[in-house]
C-alpha cells in the first residue's frame, strides 16, 4: 500500500471538485484543471477531504496511487494558491522583456528570441534579468520554465545564459596557460 496514496488531500476554501465517470475537474480563484483518472483508481470527495484508492483487481493500479494523489494535490493548490518558477539571465547583455504574452530574450544570439508563453501561464520581467513564471498548473509551468532555460542553458566556463534562480551552476577550470620551461 502507498502511504503517499492512503493520504487525505485536504481541500481550501474556494475550491470545487467535480467529479464524471474519470474525468476529474478541479476549479477554483486562480483557473481551472481536468485530470483523466487511469483505470483501476478510484477518488471520492468526502467533506473537505479527497481519497484515493485503488482497485486490487488491476496491477498497475498500485503504481499509480501515489502518483494520481499527487497530481489531484498539486492541481488542489494550483487553483487555489497558483505556483511560481524562477529564472535568471546571467551574462553582459544578456535581457529580456514582456511584450503581451509573449517573452521577448537577447541571449548572445544575432537575434533576439520570441518565446510565446501558452495560456495559463503569466510572466513578468524585473530588473531586465530576472523572469518570474506564474500559474495553477504546476507541470505546464515547470516544463514552460524548461523550454525558457533551454534556449540558452548556462555554460560551465563563464555560467553565463538562463538559470533557474538559486541554481548552482558547478563551473569549469578554463584553459591552463602553456607552462614555462
Amino acid at each position: 500500500m502507498s502511504r503517499v496514496g492512503k493520504t487525505p488531500i485536504k481541500v481550501a476554501s474556494g475550491v470545487k471538485i467535480d467529479i464524471k465517470g474519470q474525468l476529474l475537474k478541479v476549479e477554483g480563484p486562480k483557473g481551472k484543471l481536468s485530470f483523466d483518472l487511469p483505470k483501476g483508481i478510484t477518488v471520492k470527495v468526502e467533506g473537505a477531504e479527497i481519497k484515493v484508492t485503488r482497485n486490487e483487481g488491476v496491477a498497475a493500479a498500485g503504481a499509480l496511487q501515489g502518483v494520481v494523489r499527487t497530481q489531484i494535490h498539486n492541481m488542489v493548490t494550483g487553483v487555489s494558491t497558483g505556483f511560481t518558477r524562477e529564472l535568471d539571465i546571467v551574462g553582459v547583455g544578456y535581457r529580456a522583456a514582456m511584450k503581451g504574452n509573449v517573452l521577448s530574450m537577447t541571449v548572445g544570439y544575432s537575434h533576439p528570441v520570441d518565446f510565446k508563453l501558452p495560456e495559463g501561464i503569466q510572466g513578468k520581467v524585473d530588473a531586465n534579468t530576472h523572469v518570474v513564471l506564474t500559474g495553477a498548473d504546476k507541470q505546464l509551468l515547470g516544463l514552460t520554465a524548461d523550454k525558457i532555460r533551454g534556449v540558452k542553458p548556462p555554460e560551465p566556463y563563464q555560467g553565463k545564459g538562463i538559470r533557474y534562480t538559486n541554481e548552482h551552476i558547478i563551473r569549469k577550470a578554463g584553459k591552463a596557460a602553456a607552462g614555462a620551461k
